[in-house]
């Protein structure tokens, strides 16, 4: 082993070790483990080196780039954590509008590599995500609706699969390793670089959000709903609900000119008792939720995916699950629209299910305080539960304690099979499991 780390272009951490627990600090600030070895990787060779020597030595793999899953299944506990932090790099080609990312970067460095030549992909709002764990469970953004979801628009993958090997998966190269990686998580070997389709974008963007008291939030949610479902695709509907109010609106990646036209029509449903419409560029939509979703809050979420929103469903989700409608003190939930080009490509094409989803629920809790955690998970698990009569699926991405339940709900059984062929093919001693696991078949 000390040949291996001499060899290294990155570094080794362990316990004791100066930057050790920087290194191991999870997203979530309910994560406190603690890895045998750290390997910061700075080329693929680091990785390729890093996983050989956790099977020989007969170490849990985790893999990190951002870190944001919610159980912390990158940082594993007395095993080998892959760092890929330091194998970043975005390397953008604008006459061929693509996007040579590597394994480690952030989202926000991609927008910042493709934003000067008036290029994007779909990437989500944290810029602080990992490339990696939002694209190989799907990616959704506010360009989805007009671009795909992430996974996408994924033209090709270099990966390191459990037997150390480097392979590249696209179309025409092993294709059925490129299915998988679009969707299927990551269950499937270390993702070293992606190359991504860009689209020219505005770099403007308008925010829209219009408050009604929460006795308005039948009637509004209906009209919103109902709006949403022809809205043109520079416009993702969004909703939340507190206490008191409801808010609804959307968010419009274009012309802010074109995106006023909406307005009027969400004012119609009811009169509002605030109004917040403002313009931004699309790079201060991209960062603006950054803060709210820091490092080190405690964290808990649930997450679901509504293929339809019923009067019934309206009705669950302003209630959160209390009967007498007084929901002081719950987490408000929130609601984001699918649709448009999502759903126009073929459900066979990727390993993301779920095409057809009509609007993503979810909910989550943050607080600071460990005294707080059961009865934050607790109420978390309330206003969901109100809404999972009406579920149709779950986002991988947002599992949290689901377990082999949750994978069921995120992947339909046809697609579930076909992954656990893949893992089988690629990683049948199920070596890369600290993940949302696919078993491989028998």
């Amino acid at each position: 082993m000390g040949d291996l780390i001499d060899g290294l272009d990155g570094w080794v951490l362990r316990p004791g070790d100066r930057d050790y627990d920087d290194a191991r600090a999870a997203w979530n600030g309910m994560v406190d483990h603690r890895p045998r070895m750290i390997v910061k990787c700075a080329s693929v060779r680091d990785v390729v080196a890093a996983v050989r020597t956790a099977r020989d030595a007969g170490l849990e793999i985790g893999v990190r780039c951002g870190g944001h899953a919610a159980l912390g299944p990158a940082v594993p506990e007395n095993g080998l954590l892959i760092d890929l932090r330091p194998l970043h790099g975005v390397q953008v080609d604008p006459a061929r509008r693509t996007a040579v990312v590597k394994g480690g970067t952030l989202l926000g460095a991609v927008d910042r590599g493709s934003l000067p030549h008036g290029l994007a992909t779909t990437t989500g709002s944290v810029s602080h995500t990992g490339v990696g764990g939002f694209t190989l469970g799907g990616g959704m953004g506010w360009l989805a609706r007009q671009y795909g979801l992430g996974c996408d628009n994924v033209l090709s993958f270099e990966v390191v699969t459990a037997a150390g090997e480097v392979l590249r998966a696209s179309r025409t190269e092993h294709p059925d390793l490129y299915w998988g990686l679009r969707g299927g998580g990551g269950n499937f070997g270390v993702v070293t670089e992606f190359e991504f389709r860009l689209h020219a974008v505005d770099p403007r963007a308008l925010v829209a959000e219009l408050t009604f008291p929460i006795d308005a939030g039948p009637a509004v949610l209906r009209g919103w709903r109902d709006l949403s479902a022809i809205a043109p695709r520079q416009a993702t509907f969004t909703a939340s609900v507190s206490d008191a109010e409801v808010t609804v609106g959307y968010v419009w990646v274009g012309d802010p000119d074109q995106g006023k036209g909406l307005v009027p029509e969400l004012c119609g449903l009811s009169r509002p008792v605030r109004e917040r419409v403002y313009e931004a560029s699309y790079h201060e939509l991209q960062t603006r939720d950054d803060e709210a979703d820091r490092h080190g809050l405690r964290q808990f979420s649930k997450d679901h995916y509504l293929s339809t929103f019923p009067d019934a469903a309206i009705e669950a989700y302003l209630s959160r699950g209390v009967r007498d409608g007084s929901g002081e003190g719950l987490p408000g939930g929130w609601l984001e629209a699918y649709g448009g080009a999502i759903a126009e490509v073929p459900d066979e094409e990727t390993a993301f299910g779920h095409r057809q989803t009509l609007f993503e629920f979810g909910v989550r809790s943050s607080w600071t305080d460990p005294a707080e955690d059961a009865d934050r998970i607790a109420v978390t698990k309330q206003v969901a539960a109100a809404l999972e009569p009406f579920a149709s699926g779950v986002y991988v991405n947002m599992l949290s304690d689901d377990g082999t339940d949750g994978v069921r709900r995120a992947y339909p059984p046809a697609k579930l099979t076909r992954l656990a062929e893949v893992k089988r093919a690629y990683d049948p001693d199920n070596v890369f499991h600290l993940n949302q696991n696919i078993k491989p078949a028998p």
